[in-house]
């Protein structure tokens, strides 16, 4: 297959860059009140009590988590855009519910309607329907490099926000950045051509049995669960320890800001020796170790700003490390056939965690004390230490995806067995409705220019 069939086109970059922004964009809205909002809540009526803080700041996720994969059907049926409209709609209208209110009750409303404009299946699929096959996993890459980007944005971004707008301030500018999202769909973003279901980026309702007897994406689903249920517990506690240091809430990005910037940096010779060195299972032990030893450094060093911070900085670089390798693991482990399936449980689980840990945290700071949402934090990392180990190692393999003309369905069974037979490749999903076969192959060893001849030849013959 020639080199130019794996660069984007103008339009497809166009799509990527478009969505990665709209996706970010949504995502900072969700994120950006993470490290400010437990200091905030406590002078609000109702929110001296921990557990609606805590509600408030994890209810989003329990909407997201909820609505997510049925607004993906629903795009199916009604198109990705009026759905993309509707859930930045709802978003915004959550952010003006939650910048207006007056409690703590207030806040909670508006956060549960922010979760409720949940794009994020729709935004995957226009995705899917705006670029080729052996470019998606490029535009893929770029929304979740946007994600992370947005999130360690958000931390610094925060705080100094704080002292020029302050909270309501900050969710009425988010409101106002979804509308701004909304101009770019409607201007930026092309229609796509045609729009149709894709296995590798949707939810298939037939596959979730399948997916949820799978014991190594049960663990996975388990992780990223746990991951994010530490990081909202993590934001119920540290803006108070960093408060107690002597850190008014607008100085919090003078730690923010090193911390993340050296954990982006810390992270990546981990990522690299995982793949390249197919260490992925001792890199992801470690991360969850390093995670687990930051808790209990806090645990013993909350009276020390310094330690505070080099804690942070062992928990957002096992962070990143873990959130980069979890849908790596998820791509790896998933049969072909429910890919997208495993990504859309594995989402709503992330968000189901973030309200759990949130909540969670809540409680125990009402009824425990603040040192609890540390040791819950420890145990359920300790928790997923011990489950983790018991994963299989995934193999080193990486995923192609090839376009196909269309087949018969006799057509795709016989260029399914023929790519079965080249070397190097471990699993072969041939889809004449979708034009695509999809091949997971050995990251060395691999025949790539066997299957770009039988690709090609099996384009040629539909094209005579």
């Amino acid at each position: 297959m020639p080199l130019t069939q794996y660069t984007m086109n103008p339009a497809e970059k166009r799509a990527s860059f478009g969505l990665a922004g709209i996706y970010g964009l949504r995502m900072l809205g969700l994120f950006i009140i993470l490290p400010i909002f437990a200091l905030y809540a406590e002078h609000l009526p109702g929110g001296e009590n921990h557990i609606l803080m805590g509600l408030a700041l994890g209810v989003y996720g329990l909407t997201q988590a909820i609505l997510q994969i049925p607004a993906g059907w629903m795009s199916d049926r009604y198109g990705r855009k009026p759905i993309i409209y509707g859930g930045l709609i709802v978003f915004a209208l959550g952010s003006f519910v939650a910048a207006s209110a007056d409690s703590i009750y207030g806040v909670i409303i508006g956060r549960a309607i922010q979760g409720a404009g949940a794009i994020n299946a729709a935004v995957m699929a226009l995705t899917a329907d705006l670029t080729r096959e052996e470019v998606r996993t490029k535009a893929m890459a770029m929304i979740g490099m946007t994600i992370g980007l947005t999130f360690s944005f958000s931390l610094v971004l925060s705080p100094l926000l704080h002292g020029i707008l302050g909270v309501p301030g900050i969710f009425a500018m988010t409101g106002v950045l979804a509308i701004v999202a909304i101009g770019l769909v409607r201007f930026v973003i092309p229609n796509p051509a045609l729009t149709h279901f894709h296995s590798d980026t949707e939810a298939s309702r037939s596959k979730f049995a399948e997916v949820l007897r799978n014991k190594d994406l049960l663990r996975l689903d388990f992780g990223i669960f746990s991951l994010h249920a530490i990081l909202m517990s993590v934001f119920i506690q540290v803006p108070f320890i960093l408060k107690n240091n002597g850190l008014e809430v607008a100085q919090h990005w003078q730690v923010y800001l090193p911390v993340m910037l050296l954990a982006f940096m810390l992270m990546v010779p981990p990522i690299i020796i995982a793949e390249k060195k197919a260490k992925m299972k001792q890199v992801f032990i470690l991360a969850i170790a390093l995670a687990f030893s930051a808790q209990l450094l806090l645990l013993v060093g909350p009276n020390s700003l310094w330690l505070v911070a080099a804690a942070l900085l062992i928990f957002f670089t096992a962070f990143n490390i873990l959130e980069a390798s979890l849908p790596s693991l998820i791509s790896k482990i998933a049969p072909l056939a429910a890919k997208g399936t495993a990504m859309g449980v594995y989402s709503s689980v992330q968000f189901l965690g973030a309200f759990f840990g949130a909540v969670m945290g809540g409680v125990l700071m009402q009824h425990v004390g603040h040192n609890s949402v540390l040791m819950f934090s420890a145990g359920l990392l300790l928790l997923w230490l011990i489950v983790a180990s018991t994963m299989n190692p995934p193999r080193a393999v990486s995923t192609k995806l090839y376009h196909l003309l269309a087949l018969s369905e006799s057509e795709a069974v016989q260029l399914q067995l023929q790519l079965a037979a080249v070397q190097g490749v471990r699993e072969v999903l041939v889809i004449a409705s979708e034009g695509i076969a999809c091949l997971k192959v050995d990251m060395q060893g691999f025949d790539e220019s066997a299957i770009q001849q039988l690709v090609l030849k099996g384009n040629s013959n539909v094209s005579k």
